[in-house]
C-alpha cells in the first residue's frame, strides 16, 4: 500500500480532465506537492495509506479557480472612480494616483489584500499585470497562491521606471530571478497597442521567446481600440501584433472584445490564449466578446475578473457565472456556454489559456495538488437533483456562492480551512488599506483643483509621447526649406496643410502649465478649407532637457477634443491671463536615414514674426533621444539651415520676448 501525506475522501470529486471525470463518493491522494492518485473512494482507501485522512463530507473538491487576468495591486484603488469611459478612468485617474502612491510597500499590502479575497473566492493561480512585479511576487508567494506574475511595460514613464528600457531590463532581471520558482512563473505585459511602440513590442517578444516564458498583453479591448489601429495601420489589432512578433511567444491575450474570425484563427494556431473579462467589460461598456465563437474554433479562453478597480471584485464564482450569462444574452442563445464548458474556462481550459495546463487546472496525477471545496447544501442550493449527473456544474455555475468555498490546498499545502484563512491576517490588511485610501483622497481633492483635472472632467483627455525632441530655427526662404525636401536621404511620407489659431491660457500657479485651445483649418491644394479641428492641448514642464544645438527634450503632454467654444473654455479654465497665435503650416511627415520626423514649415501671422523651420521626433526613452537630437541636427543642416541658430524658446515665449521687447524699446 502506497503512503500519501494526505488523503481526501468521501467527496464529489470533479476532476475537469480531458474526459470530465466524477467520482462520487470520490477521494483524492496527495503527497508533497502534487496528485498521487484519483478516483473512486473504495479505490484510493484500498491502495493508499494517508498520514492524514480528511472527510469531505460531501462536499465538491475540484480544481482550484484560475483567474486569467488581473491587476492585483490594484484592490488599493477598488472604488476610486468609476462610470467612466475607459480612456478617461485610465489617464485621467488610475495613471496618475498610481504615480504618485505605487511603490514596493504598496504593492505588497495591495497583492495580500488581493490574494486574501482570492483565497475567499477559490483562486488558487492568477495572471497579474502591475508594477514592482517582483514585490508583488514574493508577496504572493509568501501568501502561498500561484501566479503568473508579468512586468509591465509601457512607452510612458511608469511607477517603477522613467524610460521603457528600464522597465524591461527590470523584467528580463525578475524572470531570471523567479523563473523556476515553484509558485511564481514570471513573465513580460507589454500593456496594449496603444501604450507600446513597434520598439518595446519587438524587444518584450524577443525576451519571452528567450527565456520560455509567457507575454500578457491587452487586446483589442475596445471599439476605439480597433478603429485607431486600422487607421493609423490598415489592419485590426491582431495582424498588427502579429507583425510585430508578438505571436513567436506564449501570448496570453487578454480581453479580444472586438476580433473578427480571422484574428480568433491566428490566435488558436499561434497556440495563444484569450482572457475573457465579462464584468470590466460590461461596466466600462466595451462590449460583448464572441467566445461563443472563440470555443467552437478551438481557442483556449479563459476568465478573468480584470483589475478590482474596473470590476470592483476578484470573486470569480460570480465571473464564472457572468460570463455564462453573457454568452447567452449576447447570442440570444439560451444554450450557449453551458455550464460544464463555463466551469473548464475557469478551471482545465483557462489553465491552457495561461500556459499552465502541465501544472494546474484539473485532478490528474502528477498535476500540482491545487484544490478547493464547495458546499452544496446551503438554503441557496437546495435541493440537490441527482437524475442528470453533470447537474452538479449547473450548481456551481448558476447557484454556487464565494461563500460556500471552506477549504483550499495549493501546492499541497492548506490556505483556508473551513473558512479559515491560514497565511494572512485579514483584519490587518483591511486597516493598513484604509490608511491609502484617506492618503489617496487627499491627494485627489487637492487635484480637483487643477486644471488637469477640469480638462479630464470635459472628457476625452490621453497622454500622449512620453517625450518628444525638437528643435526650431528662424528662415528666411520657406520655400527652398521645402525644395530640400526633394532629396536622395529624405522619403516624404505625406504633407498637411494648416492654418491655425491657438490660444494660450496661462494660470497663476505655473505648476499648473499651460492649456492651449486650438483650431486647425485643413487647406487643400486650391487653398480652400475643407475641415476644421477644435483641440486642447495641456503643456506642463515645457522643457525637460537639452542637447547638442539646443535640440529640446519635451515633457508630456495631455490631449482632449475641444467640443465647445473659446468662450465657454474661456470661462470654464478661468485664466489668469491669454495669448494668441496665429499661423500658417506647412507640415511633412518625412524619413530621414530610416526614422520618422515631422517637418513644420511655420509661418507667425499674428504676431508677425517670420518664418521657422521646425523639426520634432517622437521618443520613448533618454538613449533614443540622444540619437534623434544629433540627427535632428544634421537634418536641419541637410535641408540648408543651421542648427547653430536654434531657437531656445518654444512659440509663446518667442512671442512673449518679442511683445517685452517691443515695450521696452517703446518706453526707451
Amino acid at each position: 500500500m502506497k503512503t500519501a501525506d494526505i488523503i481526501l475522501k468521501n467527496a464529489i470529486v470533479l476532476t475537469m480532465d480531458k474526459d470530465f471525470h466524477i467520482y462520487n463518493p470520490g477521494a483524492v491522494a496527495v503527497k508533497g506537492d502534487s496528485i498521487l492518485a484519483v478516483g473512486n473512494e473504495s479505490n484510493i482507501l484500498g491502495n493508499y495509506h494517508g498520514e492524514e485522512e480528511m472527510d469531505c463530507e460531501q462536499k465538491i473538491l475540484m480544481p482550484g479557480l484560475i483567474n486569467a487576468h488581473t491587476h492585483v495591486p490594484m484592490t488599493l484603488l477598488r472604488g476610486l472612480a468609476d462610470d467612466l469611459r475607459l480612456d478617461v478612468w485610465l489617464m485621467g485617474y488610475m495613471m496618475p494616483v498610481e504615480r504618485e502612491f505605487v511603490s514596493p510597500e504598496f504593492v505588497r499590502l495591495g497583492t495580500k489584500l488581493a490574494c486574501a479575497e482570492s483565497i475567499r473566492s477559490g483562486v488558487t493561480t492568477f495572471v497579474d499585470m502591475y508594477y514592482f512585479e517582483a514585490d508583488i511576487a514574493e508577496a504572493t508567494a509568501e501568501t502561498g497562491l500561484r501566479a503568473v506574475c508579468s512586468q509591465s511595460i509601457l512607452k510612458f514613464p511608469t511607477p517603477d521606471a522613467t524610460y521603457f528600457e528600464e522597465s524591461l531590463a527590470a523584467a528580463e532581471e525578475f524572470i531570471k530571478t523567479w523563473k523556476d520558482h515553484p509558485l511564481i512563473m514570471p513573465s513580460i505585459g507589454p500593456h496594449a497597442v496603444y501604450t507600446c511602440t513597434d520598439e518595446i513590442l519587438r524587444a518584450c517578444a524577443a525576451l519571452a521567446v528567450k527565456y520560455d516564458v509567457p507575454l500578457h498583453i491587452h487586446v483589442s479591448e475596445t471599439a476605439s481600440e480597433v478603429e485607431n489601429v486600422r487607421n493609423e495601420h490598415g489592419m485590426p489589432v491582431v495582424p498588427f501584433l502579429k507583425k510585430r512578433d508578438i505571436f513567436n511567444a506564449k501570448v496570453i491575450a487578454a480581453h479580444c472584445v472586438h476580433i473578427d474570425e480571422g484574428e480568433m484563427r491566428t490566435i488558436k494556431n499561434a497556440g495563444a490564449g484569450i482572457a475573457h473579462n465579462p464584468s470590466s467589460n460590461l461596466k466600462l461598456a466595451s462590449g460583448f466578446a464572441n467566445v461563443t465563437r472563440m470555443l467552437e474554433l478551438g481557442v483556449n479562453v479563459g476568465i478573468g475578473t480584470d483589475g478590482p478597480a474596473s470590476n470592483n471584485d476578484l470573486d470569480m464564482v460570480e465571473e464564472i457565472r457572468l460570463a455564462s450569462m453573457v454568452a447567452k444574452a449576447a447570442s440570444g442563445d439560451p444554450t450557449a456556454l453551458p455550464a460544464r464548458q463555463t466551469l473548464a474556462m475557469a478551471t482545465s481550459l483557462g489553465a491552457k489559456a495561461i500556459h499552465m495546463d502541465h501544472l494546474v487546472g484539473s485532478i490528474v496525477p502528477g498535476k500540482r495538488a491545487d484544490m478547493i471545496m464547495i458546499g452544496i447544501n446551503e438554503l441557496h442550493n437546495s435541493p440537490n437533483f441527482r437524475r442528470d449527473p453533470e447537474g452538479i456544474y449547473s450548481q456551481i455555475i448558476y447557484a454556487a456562492k464565494s461563500t460556500d468555498i471552506s477549504h483550499m490546498m495549493v501546492n499541497g499545502q492548506w490556505l483556508m480551512r473551513d473558512r479559515e484563512l491560514l497565511t494572512l491576517d485579514e483584519k490587518s490588511l483591511i486597516t493598513e488599506a484604509q490608511a491609502y485610501a484617506q492618503k489617496i483622497d487627499a491627494f485627489l481633492i487637492e487635484r480637483e483643483q487643477s486644471v488637469l483635472s477640469k480638462l479630464i472632467a470635459i472628457g476625452g483627455a490621453m497622454e500622449q509621447e512620453s517625450f518628444e525632441v525638437q528643435a526650431k530655427v528662424r528662415v528666411k526662404d520657406p520655400d527652398a526649406i521645402i525644395a530640400a525636401l526633394d532629396q536622395e536621404a529624405i522619403e516624404l511620407i505625406y504633407t498637411r496643410h494648416y492654418h491655425e489659431y491657438d490660444t494660450y491660457f496661462y494660470f497663476e500657479d505655473e505648476k499648473q502649465g499651460r492649456l492651449r485651445y486650438r483650431e486647425d483649418e485643413f487647406i487643400n491644394t486650391q487653398g480652400e478649407v475643407t475641415n476644421v479641428r477644435g483641440r486642447l492641448t495641456l503643456v506642463g514642464v515645457s522643457r525637460e532637457g537639452t542637447f547638442d544645438h539646443d535640440v529640446m527634450l519635451s515633457r508630456s503632454r495631455y490631449y482632449a477634443p475641444a467640443t465647445h467654444s473659446l468662450r465657454f473654455f474661456r470661462e470654464y479654465f478661468d485664466p489668469t491671463w491669454e495669448m494668441d497665435i496665429e499661423k500658417d503650416r506647412k507640415r511633412f511627415k518625412v524619413q530621414y536615414n530610416g526614422v520618422d520626423f515631422y517637418i513644420n514649415i511655420d509661418t507667425l501671422i499674428n504676431p508677425d514674426l517670420g518664418h521657422f523651420l521646425e523639426v520634432k521626433s517622437r521618443t520613448w526613452s533618454r538613449e533614443d533621444a540622444m540619437r534623434k537630437s544629433k540627427m535632428i541636427a544634421e537634418l536641419i543642416e541637410y535641408l540648408g539651415a543651421s542648427s547653430e541658430k536654434a531657437e531656445l524658446l518654444d512659440y509663446p515665449e518667442i512671442v512673449e520676448t518679442h511683445l517685452n521687447h517691443k515695450s521696452t524699446r517703446k518706453q526707451a
